[in-house]
C-alpha cells in the first residue's frame, strides 16, 4: 500500500514512517524541505515530497498515486495556530478527494466532556478532525490524550515536573483523570486504522491500560524513574494562565507549547468508548508504568538498541529521536574536548585504549583517587578494579569504576560509569585522521541526571571539569605526541620517554 506521511519530522510522523516500512508499505513523506529528512536512517527507503499543506500545488503532486494519507501535522506553537490548521486541513481534504486516496487518517486529541467550553488546542484538533471526516473520503480519526513517550511535549512536561520538583504546589486540575496512552500503542492503531474497511468513517477514543489522576501520573513516574516519593499540593486558585508560566518556569517546554496543553488538562480525557477493540483486536495497551519504563529505557526490547548514543537503524519508538525538538527527552549535560594531535591516529588509539589502571588517567591524580575513595565510602567500586590487560580492551569488561561499553578499533572507545553517582554517566574518546600524520582528538562527558540530586551533582563537580576533563584532553595528546618518537614504547610501557615537560599519567 502506499502511504502518505505528513509531519515526518515530527515527534509521530518521524516514528511511524520506519515502522510503514517494516509493516511492508511504500512511504513518501511531505516535508516544506528534503534537507530537514537528510540525516534520518531511513531516508533512503522513502520517497521524499517538497511541499506545504497551505500549498495546494504541491499538495495534487505529494498525493499522486497514493491509496493512505497521515495527517500529522499541527501548529502548536504558533498564535494563529487555530487558522494555520484549518487552511491546512481544508487543502489537505480538497486534495486527497480529487487525488482519489482511498483513506486519510488523523490523529486528533480527546473531546472534553460535554458542557464544556473546549480548550483552544482541543477545540482546534476537533474542527480539523470534523474537516477531514466531512470531505467525502474515509478517514479514521484517533482521539488520544496524554501520549506517553519521550519527544512528546506532553510527557516532556510530567518529566520535568516530576524530576526537578521534589516538592511542589500544583494547579487543581491535577486531580484531573487522564487515560494516558505509550506511543508504541498510538503506532499501532495508526498502522491498523489504514486496512480498515471502506465504509468506516469515524473517529475512535484511544488510551492505555490505565485511567488515573495527573498527581497519580507524577507519583508512579516518580516510583519508576527511581525517585524518592513526590510530595505534591493541589492548591485551587492556580489558573491555567498561572499554571502554563509556571510550568515554563520549571521546564525548558517552550511557554507556547505549554500554555496550550496545561489549558487542556483543565479537562478529563479519558476514553468513552473502546470500539476500536473490535476493529483493532490485536492491540493490548500497555499500563501507565511500564509505557514510562520504555519511555526511560528501563525496559528493553530484546531487538534494539537503547543507547544514548544510538544514530542508526530502528529505534524503540519510546526512545529520543535526533529530530525531537532540542528540549525533549530529559536533562543532558556534556563536556565536550577537541585537540589537534601531533600524531597519526594509531599512536592516539594507543593511548586511548591504554587509559585507566596502572596506566592511569592522563588528569590531575589527586582528583581521580579522592573521587575514588568517595566511591567506596558510598559502597561503589572505587578505583581498585583496574583493568584485565594493560594494552588491550574488550566490550563488557571493567575499567576502574566504568565498564567498556563500546569499542570501534582505532577510533571510538566509549565507557558507562558504574560509580554512585546519581544518574547515569558516560566517557567517550574518539579518534580520527588529520591528515600528513596527524590526528584530531575528541573527548565527551555525557551526563543524565536523576531528580534533584542529578542537577547538583552535575553543578558541584562542574567547577573541576576544566581542570580535569581538559587536562585529560590535552596530556592524551601530548602522550600520543610523545610515543611516536624514536625509541618509545606507548603509554604504560617500562620504555616510554619521561620527559618533566609532559605530565604523566595519574595512577589511583
Amino acid at each position: 500500500m502506499r502511504c502518505l506521511v505528513t509531519g515526518a519530522t515530527g515527534y509521530i510522523g518521524g516514528r511511524l514512517a520506519p515502522r510503514l516500512l517494516d509493516a511492508g508499505h511504500e512511504v513518501r513523506c511531505l516535508s516544506r524541505s528534503a534537507a530537514r529528512l537528510r540525516d534520518a536512517p531511513w531516508a533512503g527507503q522513502v520517497e521524499i515530497a517538497e511541499g506545504d499543506l497551505t500549498d495546494p500545488g504541491s499538495l495534487r503532486a505529494a498525493l499522486e498515486g497514493i491509496e493512505v494519507a497521515y495527517f500529522l501535522v499541527h501548529s502548536l506553537g504558533r498564535r494563529d495556530f487555530e487558522e494555520i490548521d484549518r487552511r491546512a486541513a481544508g487543502n489537505f481534504a480538497e486534495a486527497c478527494r480529487d487525488a482519489g486516496v482511498r483513506r486519510i487518517i488523523y490523529l486528533g486529541g480527546p473531546e472534553p466532556p460535554a458542557g464544556e467550553r473546549a480548550s483552544a488546542h482541543l477545540r482546534s484538533r476537533e474542527e480539523v478532525a470534523r474537516i477531514l471526516l466531512d470531505s467525502g473520503v474515509p478517514t479514521v480519526v484517533l482521539r488520544a490524550p496524554v501520549i506517553i513517550g519521550s519527544g512528546s511535549a506532553s510527557f516532556e512536561m510530567l518529566r520535568y515536573l516530576t524530576e526537578r520538583l521534589p516538592v511542589m504546589v500544583t494547579p487543581r486540575w491535577v486531580r484531573n483523570r487522564i487515560q494516558p496512552i505509550a506511543v508504541r500503542d498510538v503506532l499501532r492503531y495508526l498502522i491498523a486504522a489504514a486496512t480498515m474497511p471502506p465504509e468506516v468513517n469515524r473517529g475512535f477514543d484511544i488510551g492505555g491500560a490505565d485511567v488515573l489522576t495527573y498527581l497519580e501520573m507524577m507519583r508512579r513516574y516518580a516510583r519508576v524513574a527511581g525517585l524518592r516519593r513526590r510530595i505534591i499540593v493541589p492548591l485551587k486558585p492556580l489558573s491555567p494562565w498561572l499554571s502554563a508560566h509556571w510550568v515554563g518556569l520549571v521546564t525548558p517546554v517552550p511557554n507556547s507549547i505549554a500554555r496550550p496543553l496545561v489549558a487542556s488538562l483543565v479537562h478529563e480525557a479519558v476514553a468513552r468508548e473502546n470500539d476500536i477493540r473490535e476493529l483493532v483486536p490485536d492491540v493490548h495497551p500497555l499500563g501507565f508504568d511500564e509505557s514510562v519504563g520504555r519511555a526511560l529505557r528501563k525496559i528493553k526490547d530484546a531487538d534494539v538498541e537503547t543507547r544514548w548514543s544510538n544514530a542508526a537503524g530502528r529505534q524503540a519508538s519510546a526512545e529520543p529521536l535526533p529530530s525531537d525538538p532540542k528540549w525533549s527527552g530529559g536533562s543532558v549535560y556534556v563536556d565536550e574536548r577537541c585537540k589537534e594531535v601531533d600524531a597519526p591516529v594509531e599512536a592516539l588509539w594507543k593511548v586511548i585504549e591504554g587509559v585507566g589502571g596502572e596506566n592511569g588517567w592522563y588528569s590531575f591524580p589527586l582528583a581521580w583517587s579522592v573521587r575514588g575513595w568517595l566511591d567506596k565510602l558510598a559502597g561503589g567500586v572505587g578505583l581498585r578494579r583496574g583493568r584485565r590487560d594493560r594494552h588491550r580492551l574488550r566490550v563488557g569488561e571493567a575499567l576502574d569504576w566504568w565498564r567498556v561499553e563500546e569499542i570501534v578499533p582505532g577510533s571510538l572507545l566509549r565507557l558507562r560509569a558504574e560509580m554512585r553517582v546519581p544518574g547515569r554517566a558516560w566517557l567517550e574518546m574518539c579518534a580520527t585522521g588529520n591528515g600528513e600524520g596527524r590526528s584530531v582528538y575528541r573527548q565527551r562527558a555525557v551526563f543524565l541526571p536523576r531528580g534533584l540530586a542529578g542537577h547538583a551533582y552535575w553543578a558541584s563537580v562542574l567547577p573541576f571539569h576544566g581542570i580535569v576533563f581538559n587536562g585529560m584532553a590535552r596530556n592524551i595528546a601530548r602522550q600520543a605526541a610523545t610515543s611516536r618518537r624514536p625509541g618509545s614504547a606507548g603509554p604504560g610501557s617500562p620504555a616510554s620517554p619521561r620527559r618533566p615537560e609532559v605530565p604523566e599519567p595519574g595512577s589511583p
